[in-house]
């Protein structure tokens, strides 16, 4: 790593001592950790000064004037990296940060998720994306606020309606919001999570993805207008009591929600004018809190995994599904229809894709449900050459064993 870096340790890693002058680096729960030793209590205040906002070579210049060994800080910070646990900042992403310590601490809360993925500027990216979530409903309004929270820096949501007491939802509308336009009371909401968001209504052109919030959005006229305008969107919504999330569509290159329906329709001839039933009017809001609330969640990792270019979404080409009681994440595939013009190619749907949901089971028959339990990110085990410095261990948690 060059001295042009600007090493983060993340305000939320424990720095433990270890006896009388050894110091541990994260390495509880189930996390990867650092022993430093035998003196590293003189490492740990210039440690927990490393807030991406350095480079490196002001860092070990600060190790310098402090009579710290040059050579040990280094294999340290490099030790650190190779667990995981120290992170680099690239200079793009501090360009675009927003200016005061208010903004500064809540950042430093959203940083560390956002770079850990793959070392370039990815806060840039998020910073500079424009969302529209479309319906400000118990699902739409957390899940904008959640982007936003997370860095989105344009988020608008739309909705024409008013607000009714059934809307209001943790992290969404409140009571308080009763009879006022829904648009407005979810622009507060956003605005409560992260205040310096920008707000101002998008056109779909110009958005970088639109997020459908509303129940049947797939059988929508405004679904078909979104994906002509060659903008992709993603459906996030609940449907009666069941957390739906997906498909995402990329227009020309995925399957669209069109090709769901055709799906549908082969397997109930009747579908056609059943949807149109389901799109006459504005369904009563529905679902549980905490199934509003996991779908939210649900579709902002999906989001912010398609803006930051980490990985494939579970969701291309696919819903996932959360149902009550468990809510445990189910899949259902739907690949693209012969019969729809939407351009994208069969196999664009059904080659194996990296998942931000671990455990991906292979390609199912279009609507077939398939287990999708487990966490939301392969757990990685880091290897570090041991030297007198700093020692890598992994954590064992409850009930795991060495396999």
């Amino acid at each position: 790593m060059t001295d042009a870096a600007h090493p983060l340790l993340p305000a939320a890693t424990p720095l433990l001592r270890d006896g009388a002058a050894a110091v541990q680096v994260g390495g509880v729960d189930s996390g990867a950790g650092v022993l430093i030793g035998p003196d590293g209590t003189g490492l740990a205040a210039l440690l927990r000064g490393l807030d991406g906002r350095r480079a490196q070579r002001a860092v070990l210049s600060d190790a310098d004037r402090d009579g710290l060994d040059r050579a040990s800080v280094v294999r340290v910070l490099d030790g650190l990296r190779a667990a995981g646990l120290l992170l680099d900042v690239d200079a793009a992403d501090l360009l675009v940060a927003d200016a005061g310590p208010a903004a500064a601490a809540r950042t430093a809360a959203e940083l560390p998720a956002a770079l850990s993925a793959v070392g370039r500027p990815v806060w840039r990216a998020r910073r500079s994306a424009a969302v529209v979530v479309d319906g400000a409903n118990r699902v739409g309004v957390p899940l904008a606020a959640v982007l936003a929270a997370s860095g989105v820096g344009r988020v608008s949501v739309r909705d024409p309606g008013l607000a009714a007491a059934g809307d209001a939802v943790v992290g969404g509308l409140t009571a308080a919001d009763e009879g006022r336009p829904r648009a407005l009371a979810a622009a507060d909401a956003v605005r409560r999570a992260s205040p310096l968001t920008d707000l101002r209504p998008v056109s779909d052109d110009a958005a970088d993805l639109v997020v459908l919030a509303r129940p049947w959005a797939a059988s929508d006229p405004l679904a078909a207008a979104v994906h002509r305008a060659q903008v992709p969107h993603l459906v996030a919504t609940v449907r009666g009591e069941v957390g739906i999330i997906g498909p995402l569509v990329v227009p020309g290159v995925t399957s669209c929600l069109r090709c769901a329906d055709l799906h549908r329709r082969d397997a109930d001839p009747r579908w056609p004018r059943l949807a149109a039933q389901l799109t006459a009017a504005d369904p009563p809001p529905s679902g549980a809190t905490v199934t509003c609330l996991l779908t939210a969640a649900t579709a902002a990792l999906q989001v912010l995994a398609y803006l930051d270019g980490t990985a494939a979404p579970a969701t291309l080409g696919a819903t996932v599904e959360l149902r009550p009681p468990d809510l445990r994440p189910r899949l259902r595939r739907w690949p693209a229809h012969p019969a729809c013009g939407c351009g994208a190619g069969y196999e664009n749907t059904q080659g194996d894709q990296a998942a931000t949901l671990a455990g991906e089971p292979g390609a199912t028959p279009p609507g077939v449900t398939g287990s999708r339990q487990g966490q939301w990110a392969a757990d990685r085990a880091h290897q570090l050459t041991r030297d007198d410095t700093a020692t890598p261990f992994r954590a064992r948690g409850p009930g795991e064993e060495d396999v």
